[in-house]
């Protein structure tokens, strides 16, 4: 028995009672990060103190790129010492030469006025009456509006402000004796220009996509809504990088609800760093275990403004030439931005046939294999007595033997992506011909089987969304297996699962098969596109402030 006691002991862990470490006391007060501090300081009235606060900040000893330009402001025939901020590589120098150092340090009319006089009287005579507005002269004012010939100045307090400004391209002014920075605008960033769509193309419709710079991105927005209810809320994401965002809606049309709701997420997110639209998509959804898309992301702005224009929110991320937009149905991820240029027959024909292509890239590997193992006798006699001697002489069976080349389409699909551009088609060619054709003639694949993942391939490419049809790829391999462990009733569970599941998804409160089944509003845009002129109401389930699209009679022509 103490032997026993001895080993159980041995083998059992016991937590000890004394730690080396110890956990703080909870306090209602959470002490601010020292970074915090630092950039929360106000801005000192000695230029000697900001510009070594500035240089420690920046560490400008390691620092190449950047600038700090000291010099002498002359204002009034007075001498005040200044000095500049900027980033090289980010600004255009030019525009600091011209418009910053030329106005400021030269003699000119404007600064070097010098009159007893120590305020700006201005009269107006209005009924008789004479009205004079007597303004005090003020230094800080009078270099906004009469030294600096600059569109975008603005006035900071604080070395958060100023950090912010010079690092997304700005010139930040210090000039001693003042507490305030002027943040200068003056960017001259290198950045690609508007180019066409590579993921989204299209035949008959807009040939311009997003780009990296959020400013370029807004304003496509404007040049198609051109509408002044549209709306561009600017929010910063992430403590370090501080990441632009840009929330986009129509103000006189969105829900009130769902724009909070955005606003709330986007706004309560605590990180650190905030590099592409993918991340925030994955930050602002609902919980989704499963990957199922709820946020549609989008590379074209016309897409984008017809979304807008329904009464949906989007939103913009610096350094990423993509979209996000919310909510969204499982009608949105099937449609493409071509099919409102189409004429609805072939609209509808074309959703129909990418509705066909999710059935085949999700059932379609999983049926062969429940087939093949559970259900023969469905199949005509001539089939079957042509499919089987193609799997004699195969060594596996059939859930290696599909798992396998199903695994092989991907790698080769993964491949012509990462590959240089002139080489990807050779390597799709490679992998599908000659690959294929080997196995087939070594024994190892059946032939009916590269048919079966042949046409589940082309019917994946036919999903216009990506994370949509990488959705489907994935969940296929699920029920290829439950295809494999109980044919047609593991896959009619599977079946039933994913309907459930599909039915509990919502997207920021809009169920996710809403457009699909609704047929509350039927001359609103659901599934199947009706023809413009009947396009009379926006959808329903987004509870627009404005329900109507236009008139019950668009074409006023035809009376």
């Amino acid at each position: 028995m103490p032997l026993l006691e001895k080993l159980a002991h041995f083998l059992t862990w016991v937590p000890e009672k004394d730690y080396e470490f110890y956990l703080p006391e909870e306090s209602s007060t959470q002490p601010v990060p020292e970074e915090n501090k630092t950039q929360q300081q106000a801005i000192f009235p000695s230029v000697a103190v900001n510009l070594e606060y500035v240089k420690t900040a920046y560490n400008t000893m390691l620092n190449s790129d950047i600038v700090i330009r000291e010099f002498n402001i002359l204002a009034r025939n007075r001498q005040y010492e200044a000095f500049i901020l900027f980033i090289d590589g980010m600004v255009n120098s030019t525009m600091i030469n011209d418009f910053i150092l030329k106005p400021l340090m030269l003699r000119n009319s404007a600064n070097s006025f010098e009159g007893e006089q120590d305020r700006v009287i201005a009269e107006a005579v209005t009924n008789n009456i004479t009205v004079r507005k007597i303004k005090k002269f003020d230094i800080v004012s009078y270099i906004t509006s009469c030294l600096l010939p600059q569109n975008s100045v603005k006035q900071v307090h604080t070395f958060s402000e100023i950090f912010s400004g010079v690092n997304s391209g700005n010139c930040a002014l210090f000039i001693d004796t003042l507490n305030v920075v002027f943040d200068i605008e003056v960017k001259g960033f290198k950045q690609r220009s508007v180019s066409q769509p590579q993921n989204e193309t299209v035949i008959k419709g807009p040939h311009e996509a997003f780009v990296e710079n959020l400013r370029t991105n807004t304003s496509l927005l404007r040049k198609i809504v051109n509408n002044e209810n549209l709306i561009m809320e600017s929010v910063s994401v992430g403590n370090i990088t501080k990441t632009k965002c840009a929330i986009c809606y129509m103000k006189n049309i969105a829900n009130d609800d769902l724009i909070s709701e955005v606003q709330y997420r986007i706004h309560n997110l605590q990180i650190d760093s905030l590099l592409s639209v993918g991340q925030l998509e994955q930050l602002i959804v609902d919980q989704n275990t499963l990957g199922i898309p709820e946020i549609l992301s989008t590379e074209r702005p016309d897409k984008t403004s017809q979304y807008l224009l329904q009464g949906r929110v989007a939103v913009l991320v610096n350094g990423s030439p993509y979209a996000v937009i919310m909510p969204a149905t499982i009608s949105d991820f099937m449609s493409s931005t071509e099919d409102a240029n189409l004429k609805p027959y072939f609209a509808n024909f074309l959703k129909g046939l990418r509705l066909l292509a999710a059935f085949i890239t999700l059932l379609l590997p999983g049926l062969y294999v429940a087939i093949t193992c559970f259900h023969q006798e469905i199949l005509p006699t001539e089939l079957l007595f042509s499919i089987l001697p193609t799997r004699q002489n195969v060594p596996f069976p059939v859930i290696i033997e599909i798992l396998t080349l199903e695994i092989s389409f991907e790698l080769i699909r993964e491949a012509g992506l990462r590959v240089p551009s002139p080489i990807g088609s050779t390597i799709g060619i490679v992998g599908a011909l000659v690959l294929g054709q080997a196995a087939v003639s070594a024994g190892i694949i059946s032939p009916i089987l590269i048919i079966i993942v042949a046409i589940t391939g082309i019917a994946s490419f036919a999903i216009p969304d990506f994370s949509f049809g990488f959705h489907l790829r994935f969940f296929r391999f699920i029920f290829i297996l439950l295809g494999f462990i109980a044919g047609f009733l593991g896959i009619s569970i599977g079946i039933f699962v994913y309907l459930c599941i599909l039915c509990n998804l919502k997207s920021f409160g809009t169920s996710f098969i809403t457009s699909a089944c609704t047929c509350s509003n039927k001359k609103s845009n659901d599934y199947f596109i009706p023809p413009i002129w009947k396009q009379e109401k926006r959808p329903a389930f987004l509870s627009t402030k404005k329900e109507k699209n236009q008139e019950a009679i668009s074409m006023k022509w035809k009376n």
